[in-house]
C-alpha cells in the first residue's frame, strides 16, 4: 500500500490527510474506487487522473485501484487531492519513489493534459507544512506563494512530467523565489478631495485611530460613501503578523488571486441584497464570508436599513468576539473577523427628512419605520454615529473654503495614536475588554460624575457606557494626552446616539 501526505482545512485549522492508494489483483480489467467521504469533486478527479495517465503514454494495471482519504470520518471536498492520487498511483505503478514523496505535503488540481491547476489555501499548507517539518508540492504558478511560509523545501512543477523527471534526476525544479511584498494596490483617493464635512472627518479619524464602528447617516449626495471609501488612506499600515493572518483567509477563499500576499487593509464594500451566507461564509465547505475577508481591515455596508434585518445581526456576535463560527450538518469552521465596521444610511426612504423642499408628505413616520429596520443592540455596538449633512454645490467652488487636509497629514496622527495604543495594551482601543479597559481609563471623581450622570440623562446601556469610555481614550491618544479630560468626555458623548431628533424622528 502506498501511502502520501495531503491536507484539507477546518477553518483555519488544518488537518492532515492519509491519501493511501492499493493495488488488488483478481480483475480482467481495471478499477477505479476512491473511498473515505469524498465529495463529487473528489470523486471526479477519477476521469482527470485517466486523462492524465493516457498524456503521459501511461496505463493502469488490469487491477482494482482503491484510493481511500484518510481519517475516513472528516468530509473531504476541492479539487486540490488530483494531485495526491496521481502521485500515490505513480508511486504504485513503480514510476516515482514513495520514501522521496512521503516527506512533502501534496496538493494540485490537475488538467487533462497533466498540467498542474492553480488552487486554494496553498499559503497555510505551506505554514502547517513548515511547523511540521515536511516539504510541499504544490502548482508552479503558486510557488512564489508557497515561499512566504519560510522554507526552501518546496516543488512547485506546473506540468506532472516535470515532477516526475526531477525524482528520475532528469530534471531539476527550481526553489521558487519570493516575490516582491510591495504589492500594495495604489489609490488615487485622498482626504482632502472632501469638501466641508469637518464633523464627519473628524470622526473618521477617531474610528482609524482606535479601530471603532461608524454609522454614518445624512441625506443622498453628502459624502457618505466617499469619506468612507477613503478611511483606508489614513489607516496603519498591516504588520507582518497581520499581512499572514489575512493572507491566510483570503488563500483558503481562494481569492488571494495573482496577489503574493494582503499588503494593505482589506476594504469591503457589501451590498445590501447580500445573503446571510455571503456575509457570515459558509456552503457545502465553510467558506469564510465577508466579514472574514474583512479581517484586520474595513467592512462597509451602504444603505444600512435595505439589509435584510436577519442578516445584519450576524455581525452582532463577531463584533464582540472578533471571529465567527460557522456550524454545518458536517462541519464546523471558525474564522478569524476582527473586522472595523463603517455604515452608512439616508435618514428616510427618500433620504430628505428634515429638507421641507424634498421630503415626502409620509415624514416623519416614514424615517421611523425606516431606521428601525436596524435593531437597538446592533447599533449599541457601534462606537460613532455621525450626522453627514448635505453640502451646497457652490460652496465646493468657494475661494474662501479653508486648506483642506490630506490623508497623509490625518495619517499622521493616526499613526502615532495607533503606536500608542500598541505599547500600552498591545491592541487597539477598540478591541479592549472591561478589565483593559479600567487600566487605561482613569477617571477622576468629577469625570466619573459628569459621565454618570450623561450616561443617565441618555439612557446608556453598560456596553454603551463602555464604549464612550473608548472613545474617550483614543481622543486623548490623538491628543497625545496619557490622561482623559472633560472634553473628550464631551466630545465622544456627542457621538452616541444618532441625533435623530434632527430629522424629526424621536
Amino acid at each position: 500500500m502506498i501511502s502520501l501526505n495531503s491536507i484539507i482545512f477546518n477553518g483555519m485549522d488544518a488537518t492532515q490527510i492519509d491519501v493511501q492508494v492499493q493495488l488488488s489483483s483478481g480483475l480482467a480489467k481495471p478499477e477505479f474506487n476512491i473511498i473515505g467521504l469524498a465529495d463529487r469533486a473528489v470523486k471526479e478527479s477519477a476521469e482527470r487522473i485517466r486523462n492524465v495517465l493516457s498524456a503521459l503514454n501511461l496505463s493502469l494495471p488490469p487491477r482494482r485501484l482503491t484510493v481511500n482519504l484518510s481519517p475516513a470520518d472528516v468530509e473531504k471536498t476541492g479539487s486540490h487531492f488530483d494531485l495526491p492520487i496521481l502521485c500515490g498511483i505513480l508511486c504504485a505503478i513503480g514510476v516515482l519513489p514513495e520514501e522521496e514523496l512521503k516527506k512533502y505535503i501534496i496538493i494540485g488540481e490537475i488538467g487533462l493534459n497533466g498540467t498542474i491547476v492553480k488552487t486554494s489555501g496553498v499559503l497555510p499548507a505551506s505554514v502547517w507544512a513548515n511547523q511540521n517539518n515536511l516539504g510541499i508540492i504544490c502548482p508552479g504558478d503558486q510557488g512564489h506563494e508557497a515561499r512566504w511560509a519560510g522554507h526552501t523545501n518546496i516543488l512547485a512543477p506546473f506540468h506532472v512530467l516535470e515532477l516526475i523527471n526531477h525524482f528520475k534526476g532528469t530534471q531539476i525544479l527550481p526553489v521558487p523565489q519570493v516575490a516582491s511584498s510591495n504589492n500594495s494596490e495604489s489609490s488615487n483617493l485622498d482626504m482632502a478631495e472632501v469638501h466641508g464635512q469637518s464633523a464627519a472627518k473628524r470622526a473618521l479619524e477617531i474610528a482609524a485611530a482606535g479601530g471603532h464602528a461608524m454609522l454614518m447617516v445624512g441625506p443622498p449626495g453628502s459624502g457618505k460613501t466617499m469619506l468612507a471609501s477613503r478611511l483606508p488612506t489614513i489607516l496603519p499600515e498591516m504588520t507582518p503578523e497581520e499581512i499572514l493572518e489575512t493572507s491566510i483567509i483570503y488563500s483558503i477563499a481562494g481569492q488571494l488571486g495573482d496577489k503574493d500576499l494582503v499588503t494593505t487593509r482589506p476594504f469591503r464594500s457589501v451590498h445590501h441584497t447580500s445573503s446571510a451566507v455571503s456575509l457570515a461564509g459558509g456552503g457545502t465547505d465553510a467558506r469564510p464570508g465577508e466579514i472574514s475577508l474583512a479581517h484586520n481591515g474595513v467592512l462597509f455596508l451602504d444603505e444600512l436599513p435595505e439589509f435584510n434585518r436577519a442578516t445584519l445581526e450576524i455581525l452582532r456576535q463577531p463584533m464582540e468576539a472578533g471571529k465567527i463560527m460557522i456550524a454545518r450538518a458536517k462541519r464546523t469552521a471558525i474564522y478569524p473577523a476582527r473586522f472595523q465596521l463603517i455604515a452608512a444610511m439616508n435618514p428616510c426612504p427618500c433620504g430628505h427628512l428634515g429638507n421641507a423642499a424634498l421630503s415626502c408628505t409620509r415624514a416623519p413616520r416614514c424615517a421611523e419605520a425606516y431606521q428601525n429596520k436596524i435593531s437597538g443592540p446592533l447599533l449599541d455596538r457601534i462606537d460613532l454615529h455621525v450626522d453627514v449633512d448635505a453640502v451646497n454645490p457652490w460652496e465646493m467652488n468657494s475661494k474662501d473654503e479653508e486648506p483642506r487636509e490630506t490623508s497623509a497629514e490625518i495619517r499622521a496622527r493616526v499613526i502615532a495614536a495607533r503606536k500608542t495604543q500598541i505599547e500600552r495594551q498591545g491592541k487597539p482601543n477598540a478591541q479592549l475588554d472591561g478589565s483593559e479597559l479600567e487600566s487605561v481609563t482613569h477617571l477622576s471623581e468629577e469625570l466619573t460624575k459628569f459621565l454618570n450622570t450623561a450616561a443617565e440623562k441618555m439612557g446608556l446601556s453598560a456596553r454603551g457606557y463602555n464604549r464612550i469610555k473608548r472613545i474617550a481614550r483614543t481622543i486623548a491618544d490623538l491628543r497625545g494626552s496619557p490622561n482623559i479630560e472633560t472634553t473628550d468626555l464631551a466630545e465622544a458623548l456627542s457621538y452616541r446616539p444618532i441625533n435623530r431628533g434632527k430629522y424629526g424622528v424621536k
